[in-house]
């Protein structure tokens, strides 16, 4: 039985691309809100008989079908180190994670799989993500994550990218996200900054302590564990 799955922040079909060359999964619809990405979104799927929304803010649970999976790459400008990083505060586009939940809180699905940048992680001293733990473990959701670069999955291209596995603790069990190192064992900065602030590869030494380790890790039972130590 094929996984069936929603498609926020579509854009042009990242996610979707991904999951349909896998196997196993079925599109039932998409939200997408910026009308090119949607028409080029259309002409690469076949999306006849499927749901869309153009807004997530407006998107109404009932009239959705029933969903194993929520996928999406919720809008990343308030947390990059590229941006201002104005966050859940002062920003628009930042809560709109909380579209996701809200959707996961009415349609219950087994999983979640959501993408971000790398400054997700370190934002507002981690209490950005802390909050975004927070608020899936109140809906019941058990949280694996780790940031991953395309070039070390034979794509010509250094982009790195924390992916967040959420998956309902009364459904599932088992390994969801299993821990990667990156590729060499040079130490190697991914998150610049002074000293206490700098993120390193996991793969390599680091001297920053928690930020460095919080690359990846996973939520269950109230704990954040990352691999060696327990961080609170």
């Amino acid at each position: 039985m094929a996984i069936r799955f929603f498609d926020m922040f579509a854009g042009i079909g990242g996610f979707r691309s991904g999951l349909e060359g896998v196997g196993g999964f079925e599109c039932v619809g998409h939200c997408e809100i910026d009308k090119y990405a949607n028409q080029a979104y259309n002409a690469m799927y076949d999306t006849e008989g499927e749901c869309f929304f153009e807004d997530t803010r407006t998107i109404n649970p009932g009239q959705m079908p029933d969903i194993d999976l929520i996928c999406g790459g919720f809008p990343c400008q308030s947390f990059s180190i590229a941006g201002k990083r104005r966050g859940f505060a002062d920003d628009a586009r930042g809560t709109l994670f909380f579209e996701i939940a809200r959707l996961a809180a009415s349609k219950r699905p087994a999983f979640l799989l959501l993408e971000n940048v790398p400054g997700l992680l370190s934002h507002d001293g981690c209490r950005t993500f802390a909050t975004i733990l927070s608020t899936l473990d109140e809906l019941g959701y058990d949280v694996a994550w780790q940031m991953l670069n395309s070039k070390n999955f034979g794509v010509p291209q250094s982009r790195k990218r924390v992916y967040i596995v959420g998956y309902l603790r009364d459904r599932c069990a088992g390994e969801i996200l299993s821990f990667t190192d990156a590729n060499g064992a040079a130490l190697e900065q991914v998150l610049p900054g002074p000293e206490g602030c700098r993120v390193y590869s996991p793969s390599g030494v680091s001297i920053t302590g928690i930020q460095s380790s919080f690359q990846r890790g996973k939520f269950f039972s109230g704990q954040v564990y990352i691999p060696g130590t327990q961080v609170f």
